[in-house]
């Protein structure tokens, strides 16, 4: 009997732990078994079912103030600055984030972090707009490239990627030594500064990626600032940043400034060809003056038009000027050279003049030498008592007028072009550690 008891109570005890860990189990498997993204789409529909996206939200601490919308940009290319039309492309990740209290909800002690949404019409949203946008387009590959993040808060986080081009006036008075500056303007369009504020997001506002490459161009550094607008219907609200572009000098020095230091060089070969070689003159004159023409309305035509005189002119015009006067530097030695020629045909006409005729009696000029020598030896006195010039002395070395010429080309032409570039380059390299400072 005492056996039977004891069995019993062993069987009792079995059961009673199996259906106790049973009981655990199925208690356990109940937590594990909560689906928070369900709980998401409960929450979604439960603060959006009595949401109006008409309304803005309210001022800070709950007042009827403008609402805060805080701003941060990514830079994450800059694919071209055009000089002729005057405009650049970006492409940037932009970011906005406000707080609207009818969004707060119940994060279930931390386990919902933030929603997701993707349609943005749910929602309130800034009415902000780029003021200097020429044109632009979303990203839409593979999916939109947007998102809407909402936090238990009542904070909004609003993020999409776009591509924009934006007109970006330019002063090209410096150009190709100039720096550009080309503004982001973002503004709101129909709410005034009592209803929505834009803010700068404090620390890195503005974020670029690295190793930005431009072709042209170097990102030097960038500004943010705000430029409100006032408007007959009230005071609008707006950012801007200003990326300093500095140009490349590298690009122009190879395909500009040394092929044209080249032409007026090879324009100066001239001056040490014969005079006689009038074809070889003539033809190395016009071909250096065509082709830096030719440079020239290159140049120009991928510029714009614009009514004031750039550096690159002044640079283009010298030079043209120096081949052209190398061209007429010619014309110059070959109309000396036909004076020369026509001079000692003459002489030679007067010496036989002179042979033809028997000349006075010598008798006469010892007569007549009171009066004849005493001149010679007056001249001759004068000559001796002269200082010697050494520009004079070293010219009458060349006894044709086109050929001294030509001697004070080869030297004179060099010496202003040289002189022309030190003050040029001098200035330039003054401007720019100005600038820098």
């Amino acid at each position: 009997m005492g056996t039977t008891v004891v069995r019993w109570i062993i069987v009792l005890l079995l059961f009673l732990s199996v259906v106790h860990y049973s009981s655990c189990n199925q208690s356990k498997s109940g937590v594990q078994k909560v689906n928070f993204r369900e709980k998401e789409k409960q929450v979604l529909d439960q603060i959006l079912g009595r949401y109006d996206a008409r309304i803005r939200p309210s001022g800070e601490n709950g007042t009827d103030g403008p609402a805060i919308v805080v701003v941060n940009i990514f830079v994450r290319s800059i694919s071209k600055i055009d000089d002729v039309t005057m405009e650049y492309s970006v492409q940037l990740t932009f970011r906005e984030q406000w707080l609207d209290e009818r969004l707060k909800f119940n994060d279930f002690n931390g386990k919902i972090k933030y929603l997701t949404l993707t349609d943005a019409a749910r929602v309130w949203m800034p009415d902000l707009f780029f003021s200097n946008e020429k044109e632009g387009h979303f990203h839409n590959i593979i999916m939109p490239n947007v998102y809407i993040r909402i936090f238990p808060y009542g904070s909004v986080l609003y993020s999409i990627r776009i591509s924009l081009t934006l007109s970006c006036p330019m002063n090209l008075k410096l150009y190709p030594l100039d720096r550009q500056v080309c503004s982001l303007r973002m503004a709101s369009y129909g709410w005034t500064t009592n209803d929505l504020v834009f803010l700068w997001k404090d620390g890195d506002p503005v974020q670029v990626v690295k190793n930005l490459h431009l072709p042209r161009f170097t990102l030097e550094k960038f500004l943010t600032d705000y430029c409100n607008s006032k408007t007959n219907t009230g005071e609008y609200s707006c950012l801007k940043v200003d990326l300093l572009f500095k140009r490349e000098f590298s690009y122009y020095l190879i395909q500009i400034y040394i092929p044209c230091c080249m032409l007026v060089i090879v324009s100066w070969v001239s001056f040490w060809l014969d005079q006689s070689a009038v074809p070889a003159r003539v033809s190395l004159g016009v071909t250096t003056l065509l082709t830096m023409a030719t440079q020239t309305s290159g140049i120009n035509a991928s510029l714009p038009p614009v009514s004031y005189t750039k550096a690159i002119d002044v640079w283009t015009g010298v030079c043209l000027t120096f081949v052209f006067g190398a061209l007429l530097e010619f014309a110059l030695v070959n109309y000396a050279s036909r004076s020369d020629m026509h001079r000692e045909n003459m002489k030679k006409q007067r010496a036989a003049c002179e042979a033809l005729d028997h000349g006075p009696d010598p008798g006469d000029l010892m007569e007549d030498g009171n009066t004849t020598f005493p001149m010679v030896r007056q001249c001759e006195i004068h000559m001796q008592q002269s200082r010697p010039n050494c520009c004079k002395t070293w010219l009458s070395k060349f006894p044709t007028r086109s050929k001294r010429i030509d001697v004070i080309s080869r030297i004179t032409f060099p010496l202003v072009f040289a002189l022309f570039n030190m003050i040029t380059w001098s200035t330039s390299l003054f401007r720019e550690e100005a600038e820098d400072q």
